[in-house]
C-alpha cells in the first residue's frame, strides 16, 4: 500500500480534531493539545506483544544447516503491486539473519501455467541472499498476482479520473482511489480470477522446488511441470510469508495442491495432465511448513465457503498411530497468525477453526500472535486510539515481528527484542 495514504490516514483525526478546535476559537489550547498527544506518542514503547501456541522455530535453523537450503516464499494481499514490492521487508529480514551479502541480479520469472498457457500469471522474481562467506543463503520468492486482477478492476478506473475526481475533497479523493485499489480484490478472488491467482501459486510453490539459483531462468516466460526433478530439493526449507488476502491465497493454494495430488484428473484441462504425482507426494510428506500470515483474513475469507473435502480428520492423518497415518500431504504445516486487535481486517484463528475449516492431510496447527504493530495513544482525554490503517500494513516494518519471523520463540536461539519484548503462553495440543 501507498505510504502516503498510510500519512494521510494516520493524520485525519488530528486534523479533524485541530477543526474543531479552531472552529471553536481555541487554536492556541489545540495547539498545546496536539504537541501533547505527539509526545505522548513518543515516550517509550509499551505495545502489546502475546505469543500464544506452539513455540516455532523462525527461519534461522535451516540456514545454519549447510546441507539444506532455505526458500522463503512471500504472496501479496490487496492492491496493485508491482514487482520488488517487498524489497524493504527481505532486506530487513536478512539484517535480522545476517544474510546480507544480495546477488548483483535477481531471477525474474513471467509465470505460465499448463492449465491455462495463454493467462498471463503474474511475476515471480527471486533474490538470493548471503552472509559474508557463503555459507549461509536464503532465495527470497516474491509472488505479484496483481496483473491477473489489474484488468477486472480496470473498471473502475473512470471512478479516478478528473472526471469525477475532481469533485471530491482532496483527502476523499484519495481515500476512494485508495479504496477503488484495495476494495475489488477480495471481490474478484471470490469470482472467476480465483483459479487463475491459485495456478500462479502453484507455479511459485513449483519453481521452488526445482533446485537452487542456477537452476532458475534468468528472466522471460517460462511454465514449471511436475515431471521436473526434485531430488536438488528434497532438504530444502520452506517457508511462506503472506499479508492479508494472501493468507487466504496461501493456504488454498496448499489446498489446492493436497487435491490435485488426490484428485488429479479433476484438475486436467483435457489437454495437460498433471504428471510425476508419486515423486511430488514422495517429495511433501516428511516435509515441515511454516506459514507466517500478516494481518490474518482466514476466518472473515471463510464466510461462504465450501469445506475442503477432509476435514474433522486431524488424528487419523497427522498422529503417527493414526490409520490414514501414511496418506498426510505433510507432516506438519504450522501457521502463525499476526493480528493487531486494532486492525480492522484482522484476525485471531479461534479453537475449532483449523478442524472444522482445513484440510485434514496439511496437519495444520496454530500459533496466534496478538501484536500492536501500531502505537495507541490517548486521545486529548477521549480515550485511547490508534490508526487502523497502520495497524494493518505495519507489520513488515516492526522489528518484533521480522524477529519473530527470523528466529522464532521458545527456543535457544530467540531474538532478544522477542524475549524482551513479547509474553509467550505455550500450548502444546
Amino acid at each position: 500500500m501507498n505510504r502516503h495514504y498510510i500519512k494521510v490516514r494516520a493524520h485525519l483525526f488530528f486534523l479533524g480534531m485541530a477543526g474543531l478546535i479552531s472552529i471553536s476559537g481555541c487554536a492556541s489550547f489545540g495547539k498545546g493539545i496536539a504537541e501533547a498527544v505527539l509526545e505522548k506518542s513518543n515516550e517509550q514503547d509499551t505495545r502489546v506483544c502475546q505469543v500464544k501456541g506452539k513455540a516455532f522455530d523462525g527461519i534461522e535453523p535451516g540456514l545454519s544447516n549447510s546441507a539444506s537450503k532455505t526458500k522463503v516464499l512471500m504472496v501479496h494481499g490487496v492492491g496493485d503491486r508491482l514487482p520488488g514490492y517487498a524489497t524493504e521487508f527481505f532486506e530487513k529480514l536478512g539484517g535480522e539473519l545476517k544474510v546480507t551479502a544480495k546477488q548483483s541480479a535477481y531471477r525474474d520469472i513471467k509465470l505460465s501455467s499448463p492449465l491455462a498457457p495463454e493467462k498471463d500469471m503474474g511475476n515471480l522474481r527471486i533474490t538470493r541472499l548471503q552472509n559474508e562467506d557463503g555459507s549461509k543463503e536464503l532465495l527470497f520468492y516474491e509472488l505479484t498476482w496483481s496483473e491477473i486482477t489489474r484488468r477486472e478492476k480496470a473498471l473502475l478506473d473512470f471512478d479516478n479520473s478528473g472526471e469525477y475526481s475532481f469533485r471530491r475533497a482532496e483527502v476523499n479523493d484519495m481515500m476512494k482511489k485508495f479504496s477503488n485499489d484495495t476494495g475489488p480484490d477480495p471481490i474478484i478472488y471470490l469470482g472467476e480470477s480465483r483459479k487463475f491467482i491459485l495456478m500462479a501459486f502453484s507455479q511459485a510453490f513449483c519453481w521452488m522446488g526445482l533446485g537452487g539459483w542456477e537452476d532458475l531462468p534468468k528472466s522471460g516466460k517460462h511454465t514449471c511441470t511436475s515431471d521436473k526433478s526434485y531430488e536438488k530439493s528434497m532438504n530444502d526449507n520452506f517457508v511462506f510469508i503472506s499479508h492479508s488476502l494472501g493468507s487466504r491465497i496461501t493456504i488454498d493454494g496448499l489446498q489446492r495442491l493436497v487435491s490435485m495430488l488426490d484428485e488429479p484428473e479433476v484438475h486436467s484441462n483435457g489437454v495437460y495432465k498433471i504428471k510425476a504425482i508419486d515423486r511430488v507426494k514422495s517429495f511433501l510428506h516428511d516435509r515441515h511448513i511454516q506459514i507466517f500470515m500478516l494481518s490474518n483474513q482466514l476466518p472473515m475469507l471463510q464466510l461462504g465457503r465450501e469445506l475442503p473435502k477432509v476435514t474433522g480428520q486431524h488424528a487419523s492423518y497427522c498422529e503417527a498411530t493414526g490409520e490414514k497415518y501414511d496418506l498426510k500431504a505433510v507432516k506438519e504445516t504450522s501457521i502463525i497468525a499476526f493480528s493487531d486487535p486494532n486492525d480492522l481486517l484482522s484476525y485471531a484463528i479461534p479453537y475449532g477453526f483449523v478442524d472444522t475449516y482445513l484440510d485434514s492431510r496439511l496437519c495444520v496447527n496454530v500459533t496466534n500472535v496478538n501484536i500492536n504493530v501500531a502505537k495507541v495513544i490517548d486521545a486529548f482525554g477521549f480515550g485511547k486510539v490508534a490508526n487502523p490503517l497502520e495497524a494493518h500494513v505495519g507489520y513488515t516494518k516492526d522489528d518484533r515481528v521480522v524477529a519473530l519471523i527470523a528466529k522464532g520463540i521458545g527456543n535457544h536461539h530467540t531474538s532478544p527484542i522477542v524475549k524482551d519484548g513479547c509474553q509467550w503462553t505455550e500450548i502444546a495440543d
